[in-house]
């Protein structure tokens, strides 16, 4: 039995406080607006993003973060990535003793191009910080409310606690493994959202099955480009968190990156997609920290770049998508590793 907090009530914060309190872990979810958190409560519901789930009924919820950190071992950071900093700064003024830090999130920020963990330790006293574990891997908030089979990875450079995180979240319907590298996890978790947005507007124009074969595989060629400049293991690409990420993401229309890319494609405006949308769509932030990154890494990233030039230049996305088809011949193995 630990005592766990799970910061944001969205779709997959829900989820993973539906799995620790159904592995009977003294489970609090805390959540900005009281009103969501009076219906968690009462009626074990969350209809803004889970509408046919009915949470267990020893799942807790509140809107008071002073309330939440008091109550908590571990806490389990599911906020959007732009949101973090301010998380961080509401907890500081109650934070008092050492925790250990989980976090979901999938993004880079924008300017300061810092991964999530790095957010976190720059943002929490480091005297109450026990360890930070990156938990990430191909999983949809709506599938494992139905207890479908789905594995993801508990990521820490301390084996020790990337275990514990392990045995929290281990059931019979979500399986866990664990991982060391960090920067490979992280990397492979945000930019997946990158190509998923950029599988959606292929989709949105109608291009069929061979450019989503082939935007999947060349998105992974530039994310583990990336990646292992940063100094990534090049194996966690081909895993759960990197071609499995990038599998799930692509493919499903759970995915709201996928969703937002097709109306891209279909030829919506990007602030009108948003705005449908109704959720944060990480992929939009992310694809201009991508096209930094590559510039500060001098990595090739054409997907990312074509993407950036469609989010923020406005580019018609069938002319980026024939810019990306007319560039210069490559060897396929040769350019996988430059």
């Amino acid at each position: 039995m630990e005592r766990v907090c799970v910061l944001g009530a969205g779709s997959w914060g829900s989820a993973l406080a539906m799995v620790l309190a159904e592995n009977g872990h003294d489970t609090l979810i805390w959540t900005h607006r009281a009103e969501q958190a009076d219906e968690i409560n009462e009626s074990h519901t969350n209809r803004a993003y889970l509408p046919e789930t009915v949470l267990p009924a020893n799942l807790r919820a509140t809107s008071d973060i002073a309330t939440a950190v008091a109550h908590s071992e571990t806490i389990v950071v599911a906020v959007p990535t732009k949101a973090i900093r301010e998380v961080c700064e509401k907890m500081m003024a109650t934070l008092d003793k050492r925790v250990l830090f989980v976090h979901v999130s999938k993004g880079i920020e924008p300017d300061s191009l810092k991964r999530i963990s790095e957010i976190l330790a720059e943002s929490l006293p480091a005297e109450f910080v026990e360890e930070i574990v990156v938990l990430s891997g191909p999983s949809h908030a709506e599938e494992v409310v139905q207890h479908h089979p789905t594995t993801i990875t508990a990521t820490c450079a301390n084996l020790a606690a990337a275990e514990k995180v392990q045995d929290l979240f281990m059931s019979q319907y979500f399986r866990v493994y664990t991982n060391e590298d960090v920067i490979g996890v992280e990397i492979g978790g945000a930019l997946k959202n990158v190509i998923a947005l950029a599988a959606g507007i292929t989709d949105g124009l109608n291009y069929g099955d061979n450019a989503k074969a082939a935007l999947i595989t060349r998105g992974l060629a530039e994310i583990t480009r990336l990646g292992v400049k940063m100094g990534g293991n090049p194996f966690t690409f081909s895993g759960l968190t990197g071609m499995g990420d990038l599998i799930v993401t692509c493919t499903s229309v759970h995915s709201r990156n996928w969703r937002a890319g097709n109306m891209l494609g279909k030829g919506m405006k990007q602030q009108e997609v948003l705005e449908q949308m109704g959720m944060v769509v990480e992929g939009v932030r992310t694809t201009k920290a991508a096209y930094q990154l590559a510039e500060k890494y001098n990595v090739a990233m054409p997907i990312s770049t074509a993407l950036y030039g469609v989010l923020f230049n406005d580019v018609e996305p069938k002319e980026a998508v024939d810019a990306l088809m007319m560039r210069m011949k490559k060897r396929e193995i040769d350019e996988m590793m430059q």
